[in-house]
């Protein structure tokens, strides 16, 4: 290998994609405690990125998630992912450790709905129906954010 190499980068990557899907898997859903918006900034401490969320439990429901986030300046979680910095790239192009946003549901207050790129087109996250966030292979993407391990 040589410092150009891309592999320890991407052996990195899946490493820190693995732990956020062996971390997450079994943790049922509950906004404001253990919802995408927090597994998302776990992934991104492990991957070296610093992430201050408010205190675990200061929101409950969706409006007031998106109160939460209003607070900070943002609309939604994508603008919140906006403000790290992050590149934006097409989701066909995310690489394991990679961040995902697909469609809110309906009905949902809009504030985004955020995965994490594993690989071969899978994300881990918090789906309907099933407890724990759990791999999917997304059908419809919103956006996508390259997340470089420091």
């Amino acid at each position: 290998m040589t410092a150009t190499d891309p592999a320890p980068e991407m052996v990195r990557r899946v490493a820190v994609a693995q732990a956020t899907l062996d971390e997450w898997r079994d943790k049922p859903f509950r906004l404001g405690r253990r919802d995408c918006a927090r597994m998302v900034a776990w992934h991104l401490r492990k991957m070296g990125h610093p992430v201050r969320l408010p205190p675990s439990g200061s929101y409950a429901t969706a409006k007031s998630a998106k109160a939460a986030l209003a607070e900070r300046g943002h609309a939604d979680l994508l603008a919140a992912l906006d403000s790290f910095g992050f590149a934006r790239i097409p989701p066909a192009a995310a690489r394991p450790g990679d961040v995902l946003a697909i469609p809110s549901l309906p009905g949902e207050e809009d504030i985004g709905c955020l995965m994490v790129a594993l690989s071969n087109g899978r994300a881990v996250g918090y789906v309907d129906g099933v407890d724990g966030a759990t791999t999917v292979q997304p059908l419809e993407y919103v956006a996508a954010w390259r997340v470089v391990p420091k």
